[in-house]
């Protein structure tokens, strides 16, 4: 477990991380996190629901027009 500080940043509060928990994230300055409930509080990650759902519509639509893009391709 890891314990994090909140911190006045300009008109804000942010969290500062730990080097050890941004290596277990595989995150950098810059990079962007995401927040969601759990049963137990809340979690913190690098997946995003949206951009999973964004690509399961793309795969479905790379599926069902896999000749059109075949051909756009050569």
């Amino acid at each position: 477990m890891s314990v994090v500080k909140l911190t006045q940043i300009g008109n804000s509060v942010g969290v500062i991380l730990p080097k050890e928990v941004l290596a277990r994230l595989k995150v950098e300055k810059g990079d962007t996190l995401f927040m969601s409930d759990a049963v137990d509080g809340m979690t913190l990650s690098t997946y995003s629901p949206d951009f999973e759902a964004q690509m399961a519509e793309a795969r479905r639509v790379m599926k069902k027009r896999r000749a059109v893009l075949h051909e756009l391709a050569k």
